[in-house]
């Protein structure tokens, strides 16, 4: 009797764990897994939540979970602490880590193009040497956007300390524009953008004017996540990439998928994805030695790096899929 007892209550344990798992249903065993991706709301970091929508509907077979920070700092945090094992972040600030010996690789770009010099709407400023003794927001100093600036201001024969460069969470420039207390900014849109539209501010320069192909930001992954679940990386470097090339041909259903994510209005992605459409790029993301060696360069010469640092410490490029589809989504 007890043995009959100790059976059913094993078989009905085996198959309430059947039940629970249901290995059969879509989105569960081993497409269950799922992976929080750091962004900020900034349109070189877009592909991350259009992914996160698309999940379901995308090549992936992964939930990608869009975490949203407002700053740097705190990702560089959750990221060097572990509790998070894929970001957008600055490119140079990402270098800054690998030197640093966080174990961290560049697999993919979020975008080309896209962050925008600003100056007040009635500043007479028509060039970087018209800035002179001004306050100058940038998202970091571990920026690609600085530097452009850097870069910029050697060609001009400026010196470093011309310009008062601050940090500043990019969702922060265009009111701190509008209040007087900075005279110029560069940034990641739509940040840029929204001065242009509220009137505060006009463009002083593209970056793509300034650095062609410019790069922003990268999606990193910790070396810990490609040891122990490749298939994981691989299918959101995948997703990623068929978000761009379908951003890049959808711009307003991409505007209209954003937004929530953002917490911005529609219409100002809208705006920045379309005025000029080349504003915004997000085909050719594979990083290129180029790319990678030119923002080393100016890395160094800011004092960001003290050497370059081997690729293969740098990047990890097998999960970039040879051939990039283009998902179909549905915008609400």
């Amino acid at each position: 009797m007890k043995l009959r007892i100790t059976i059913i209550i094993v078989a009905t344990l085996a198959i309430l764990t059947v039940l629970h798992e249901a290995p059969w249903r879509s989105g569960t065993a081993s497409a269950a897994e799922s992976l929080d991706v750091g962004y900020l709301p900034v349109t070189c970091h877009l592909t991350c939540p259009v992914t996160d929508y698309a999940t379901s509907t995308s090549t992936t077979s992964t939930h990608f979970k869009s975490q949203r920070f407002t700053e740097f700092p705190t990702v560089v945090e959750a990221l060097k602490a572990g509790e998070l094992d894929a970001t957008f972040i600055l490119a140079p600030l990402a270098m800054k880590l690998v030197a640093q010996g966080v174990p961290v690789k560049i697999v993919y770009l979020g975008h080309r193009d896209g962050s925008t010099v600003i100056v007040k709407k009635d500043s007479t400023a028509r060039s970087l040497r018209d800035l002179r003794g001004k306050t100058f927001a940038i998202p970091s100093h571990y920026s690609n956007q600085y530097l452009v600036l850097t870069k910029v201001m050697e060609d001009e024969g400026m010196k470093p300390d011309e310009i008062n460069f601050v940090d500043m969470p990019p969702p922060d420039m265009p009111s701190s524009l509008a209040a007087g207390s900075i005279d110029a900014y560069f940034v990641g849109e739509p940040h840029a953008a929204k001065a242009e539209l509220d009137g505060t501010g006009r463009v002083l320069y593209y970056a793509k004017d300034l650095w062609p192909h410019f790069v922003s930001c990268v999606l990193v992954v910790r070396q810990q996540l490609i040891d122990e679940r490749p298939e994981v990386v691989r299918d959101l470097v995948r997703g990623i990439a068929e978000s761009g090339m379908w951003a890049e041909t959808h711009r307003e259903e991409a505007a209209k998928i954003a937004a929530p994510y953002f917490r911005q209005d529609e219409k100002l992605l809208h705006f920045v994805l379309t005025q000029p459409p080349d504003r915004v790029s997000y085909k050719d993301l594979t990083p290129t030695d180029e790319d990678l060696r030119s923002i080393e360069k100016y890395a160094i010469k800011a004092g960001i790096l003290e050497h370059e640092i081997p690729l293969d410490q740098l990047v990890d490029r097998q999960f970039i899929p040879e051939h990039i589809d283009n998902i179909e989504i549905s915008a609400r």
